[in-house]
C-alpha cells in the first residue's frame, strides 16, 4: 500500500453540474482499466457528467488535460501507469508527468485529479487499481479528489 494511515472518509459527493473528463494512457491495460473503473464509479454515483478519453501514454496526460481545461471541463481525472525499469526512462516520464499536470492544473486553476501510478513492478498496480483482491482503488480517489476539489473552487469564486 502506499502509505501508513487510511484515506479520509468523507459525505457522498454531488458532482451535479460539473464536466469532468478522465483522460488515462494506454500503457498496462488491465491495471489501466481498473484506475478508470473505478473514476467511473465516483463519478457516477456524484452524479458528474464526464467523458473517458486515451493518450498513448502517461506523457500524454498533460497536453490533454490542457486541451480538457480549455474545451471548458471544471476538472480533469488524469490516470497512467509508470513501472520502473532498468534505465533512468521512469525518472524523466514520472517527473515530466507529475511537473506537467500541475502546471496544467495551476494554469487553468482547475483541480486535476492525480491518478499516475509510479512503481516499481506490474504487482504494485495490480493492487493499487481497484480490482478484485486491491488493497486500494487509486482511480476513485482521484476522481474523489478532484470532485471535492471542483465544488471547493466553485464555492471559493462565488
Amino acid at each position: 500500500m502506499s502509505g501508513a494511515g487510511a484515506a479520509p472518509r468523507t459525505e457522498k459527493i454531488d458532482g451535479s453540474g460539473l464536466d469532468v473528463v478522465v483522460i488515462a494512457g494506454t500503457w498496462h491495460e488491465v491495471i489501466t482499466n481498473g484506475l478508470i473503473a473505478g473514476a467511473q464509479r465516483v463519478l457516477d454515483d456524484s452524479g458528474a457528467s464526464y467523458r473517458v478519453v486515451r493518450v498513448p501514454g502517461s506523457f500524454e496526460l498533460a497536453v490533454a488535460a490542457q486541451a480538457a481545461f480549455a474545451g471548458g471541463a471544471d476538472a480533469v481525472v488524469a490516470l497512467g501507469v509508470i513501472i520502473r525499469g532498468g534505465t533512468p526512462h521512469f525518472e524523466y516520464v514520472s517527473a515530466a508527468t507529475t511537473d506537467g499536470l500541475t502546471r496544467v492544473s495551476l494554469d487553468a486553476g482547475k483541480p486535476v485529479g492525480f491518478g499516475v501510478l509510479t512503481l516499481d513492478d506490474e504487482k504494485q498496480g495490480l493492487d493499487r487499481a481497484g480490482l478484485e483482491g486491491s488493497h486500494e482503488d487509486k482511480g476513485a480517489e482521484a476522481a474523489d479528489a478532484a470532485l471535492r476539489t471542483a465544488l471547493v473552487i466553485r464555492e471559493l469564486r462565488g
